[in-house]
């Protein structure tokens, strides 16, 4: 888990989904919902062990990172994958549709299998 700033956005989130899928946590210290959502974020995404990273986000402490996620209500969830938002939710969910949330982040077997292939250097089963 990572505290994002408005100055470190670029680097942690952005450059980081290049990588791997960045789960970014909206939220407020003085939010309920938040603090029930965040404990139930951070376990389902450490069970994926590094495949999906969280990202958090103090919504009072970075205004630019709170507009520029249009968040209109939080916790403001928001999947981030490329650079490129993917999927998100609002307000504070069972840990049944965070899993599930968290889960179509994941990599297929076959997605794993050609990294796992290209990075020992055998592209030949991909063609």
């Amino acid at each position: 888990m990572v505290d994002v700033t408005d100055a470190t956005f670029e680097r942690d989130i952005l450059e980081r989904s290049e990588q791997v899928p960045v789960v970014v946590d909206l939220w407020a210290e003085w939010c309920g919902p938040c603090r029930t959502l965040g404990p139930i974020l951070e376990k389902v995404i450490a069970e994926t062990e590094g495949k999906v990273v969280l990202a958090k986000v103090n919504t009072d402490e970075n205004p630019q990172l709170t507009q520029a996620f249009q968040v209109q209500g939080i916790p403001a969830v928001h999947a981030v994958k490329d650079r490129t938002p993917v999927a998100s939710f609002v307000g504070a969910q069972p840990e049944a549709e965070v899993r599930r949330f968290v889960q179509a982040l994941l990599p297929t077997a076959e997605e794993e299998q050609a990294v796992a292939l290209i990075a020992a250097g055998d592209e030949a089963p991909l063609r």
